[in-house]
């Protein structure tokens, strides 16, 4: 039998990309913001992850969560991140806790570290020598979301560390569907693809670590951010890289 396992805002990109590639991995719960077109084929829940009740529901009965749900918008106002982002994960970490979940993959994101377009920031991005983000950086969010995230890492760290919760979280890079982003240079140094998108949130979902922050992205030439931590904490085997493509087409021979 496998293994059960909460997805909030499953109906999203990065919902989709896990489902891909999981669907039949994991017995999956999914929690939808509104009624999904289509009907899925396995349990699922709508409604909104505020809602103390529902996430009691959804929570009852998994042994891990992976929570996307939130307002994504880069420019979403101060009033939504509040309400979806940060006390949405707060009310989703007090029902998992409740219910004896004892992991939870938080998908953060590039933004919690994205204030770079200013020469008050100019060590966040260096592509001219080996200094990549870590993850032990300090956070420098760029917009309201991005302060959305950086506060579910802490809320993270705050129910690591008084209920003994397993969190992984995951700043997720520019997830696209099938080639990376095209004449684009920061999104190609950022793309994450679908197949290493489910292939990150397995290890998350099966690797042994007590509090872990990571970077989203395939295995680029060019890169921000280090893959170290989430090869090293989850056993993260990135497959794709962007400098494999050439625009919309994938070099020949290039396939890993």
């Amino acid at each position: 039998m496998n293994d059960p396992v909460l997805l909030t805002g499953a109906g999203g990109r990065v919902g989709g990309a896990i489902l891909d590639g999981l669907r039949e991995r994991y017995d999956w719960t999914l929690l939808f913001h509104s009624q999904p077109a289509e009907e899925p084929d396995t349990e699922y829940l709508v409604g909104d992850v505020t809602d103390p009740e529902l996430m009691a529901e959804a929570c009852a009965g998994v042994d891990a969560v992976v929570h996307l749900a939130g307002d994504p918008r880069r420019d979403a106002p101060w009033e939504s991140v509040l309400d979806n982002n940060i006390h949405g994960t707060k009310v989703l970490y007090d029902a998992a806790v409740d219910a004896g979940v004892d992991r939870l993959v938080y998908a953060s994101s590039n933004h919690a570290v994205g204030h770079f377009e200013t020469d008050r920031s100019p060590e966040l991005y260096r592509v001219d020598d080996a200094f990549r983000l870590d993850g032990t950086e300090r956070p420098r969010p760029g917009n309201f979301y991005g302060v959305s995230k950086v506060a579910g890492e802490t809320l993270g760290r705050y129910y690591h560390d008084e209920h003994g919760v397993s969190v992984c979280n995951v700043r997720i890079g520019n997830l696209t569907e099938g080639h990376p982003p095209v004449d684009y240079e920061r999104g190609q140094a950022m793309w994450l693809s679908h197949r290493d998108c489910a292939h990150l949130h397995e290890r998350a979902l099966e690797a042994s670590y007590e509090y872990e922050v990571v970077y989203g992205i395939s295995d680029n030439d060019r890169k921000y951010y280090s893959l170290e931590r989430a090869k090293e904490a989850l056993g993260y085997e990135p497959r794709d890289n962007s400098a494999e493509w050439d625009g919309t087409e994938r070099i020949e021979g290039a396939d890993r």
